[in-house]
Parts: C-alpha cells; structure tokens; sequence
C-alpha cells in the first residue's frame, strides 16, 4: 500500500470505530524453545525474550515444546519455564507441545504419567481469562465458552486489530493416538472432539465478530503421519481435526488463514496444504525455528493486503 493510501486510512480512522478499522501490526511467534540442559540452553533463551521485549510487540505465542523430548518430565523443570515465561514485558500465550506430556513415559523423561503431567501443565500455566507474561493480555477459554469440554482450559482465543487468533491442543507424536495404549486413546479421543468443536466456533466466531484474518497456533506438525497417498491417513491423529475439519472449512473462509505450528524445528512460511488434490491458497502455514536454531519470527498483519501475512526471523543479538 503506498503511503498515500495509508495516510488516507488513518484519516479515516480518526472518524470510525475502533472496530471498523484495522491497523498493521506485528507479533512474535516463537516455539521448541528452550532445548537442552540450564547451563546450555537457558542463556540464549533469555538473550532471544530480551530481544523481543525491546521490540514491543503486543503479544507473544508460543507453540509449545517447552523442554526437549530427552529431559525431565519435572515440576522443577515445569517451574523454570514459568520462571521464563515470566520474563516476557507483554502477554505470552502458550499452547502444550508432546516433549512436556506425551511424551514423559518415556524413561530419561522419569517415567511419568502423561496424563498427570497433562493435569499439572493445566494448573500451572493456564488460568481462565487471561495469558502468561508480566502484563497477561486477556483472552477466552474453550473451558469457559463451552461446558461440554470443560477440560480444555489450554485452547484460548482473542481478538486483535479484526484479526481472531486461536489455539489449538494438537501436539506431535500424532497427537498421543497410540493404538498400543487404551488410555491414551481415550484421551485423544475427547481432546480431537475438544479440537473440531473449537475450529468450528473459530470460523463461527470469526464471522460474527467481522473479522478480517484468522490465525491458528499449535505444536504438531501435521505432516509428520503421511503416507505416500494421503496427507491423512486413518491412522494419523490429524485426520479429523485438520483433514476434516480445517482444511475445508478455510477453503471455504472468505477470510485469509495462518497456521503456525513448530515440532520439526525448520523454518517455513508456505502454502503446504491441498484439499481434493488442489491447491489450499487461503491457508498458509509458518513453521518456526527451534532446538539448537534459537530464533523467533516476527509476524506483520496487515488486513488491507491481499496477503495480509509476512514474516521475519528475530536473530539473537550479538
């Protein structure tokens, strides 16, 4: 948009509602942060918050992975990671990855329940109305919004600029369907329902409320289930929530639809997705970085563009 233009948006600006008119700005997405033992890790980790803090941006998401897949499933490593997201100046929201429950059985994580520490990262990191970070940016719960899924204070929305932004529980490690396990498909039986209600009532929610895009945050990489002839085949624990329900109802959106998610630690910003063997362009999909690459992404909104998305990597500064 030439300058010209924007100056003509202000003006008009000053006359309309704060809903009516919508201004660029930017947030940071960042996740699979920090990886590693204290002394390695958490230094480079605090390096790359202060960055963001001096950048100011009106909120921060985190996609989870907040340890990684070969450590302690601990409360003392639960704590640390309050400790940081405590150190971010403006709201954080945070959404579970894999490496902080489903995974915890594992025997270098201590051998826990996942479910005990599923039940643990729900009362420690997440309180009904409002964000993590030093000023909490208030927000709604799925548990608050819909009493049929009351567990799932995790999955949050809010509303920035006209632009809905919503959380999702779907985590790596095909989002804990283990044929192998009863309890873990139990579990991931009534969270994929949890899942599909919250997609619908974002769209739903997102034409009520007139808003302009619609951004979705999560850990699993979808793709990480495909076979050589579906993207979601029946045994991936994607298939309803994204196959079935995401993909066509953002064909169907005459909004513009992000997805960021992390889990494989590379960065992307694509358009990935297909719907009946064509092409998805109304969805666009950014990856962040994470483990050993300890970097964030700036994310620019700009609902008057075509494609109101853009991104930037955030370096650590030197």
């Amino acid at each position: 948009m030439s300058q010209l233009c924007r100056l003509l948006v202000a003006g008009l600006c000053l006359f309309a509602t704060f809903a009516s008119c919508a201004q660029p700005f930017s947030f940071i997405a960042l996740g699979d942060l920090p990886y590693g033992d204290e002394a390695r890790a958490y230094p480079p980790y605090r390096a790359l918050i202060g960055t963001i803090n001096k950048m100011h941006p009106p909120f921060s998401i985190h996609v989870g992975d907040i340890k990684s897949g070969s450590s302690l499933c601990s409360d003392q490593e639960l704590a640390a990671q309050m400790g940081h997201f405590a150190l971010f100046e403006n709201g954080v929201v945070y959404t579970p990855g894999d490496n902080e429950w489903t995974d915890c059985h594992r025997a270098n994580n201590g051998a826990y329940d996942p479910q005990e520490r599923l039940q643990a990262l729900r009362e420690r990191f997440f309180k009904p109305g409002q964000s993590l970070g030093k000023s909490p940016l208030p927000l709604q719960n799925q548990s608050t919004l819909m009493p049929t899924h009351a567990l799932f204070v995790e999955n949050q929305r809010w509303l920035h600029q006209q632009v809905l932004f919503v959380t999702l529980h779907i985590v790596g490690s095909n989002n804990n369907f283990e044929v192998r396990d009863p309890s873990a498909v139990a579990e991931y039986f009534e969270r994929d329902k949890a899942n599909v209600a919250w997609i619908r009532e974002a769209f739903a929610f997102a034409q009520q409320s007139s808003a302009k895009a619609l951004v979705f945050a999560m850990q699993a990489d979808v793709f990480e289930s495909k076979s050589n002839w579906e993207d979601f085949p029946a045994h991936s624990g994607f298939r309803s929530s994204i196959g079935n329900t995401l993909l066509p109802l953002s064909a169907d959106s005459p909004i513009p639809v992000l997805l960021i998610h992390g889990d494989s630690h590379v960065f992307r910003f694509d358009q990935p997705f297909t719907l009946n063997k064509k092409p998805l362009k109304n969805l666009t999909r950014l990856e962040v970085p994470g483990a050993s690459d300890v970097r964030a992404v700036e994310v620019t909104v700009d609902v008057l563009q075509r494609m109101p998305f853009a991104v930037r990597l955030i370096e650590l500064e030197k």
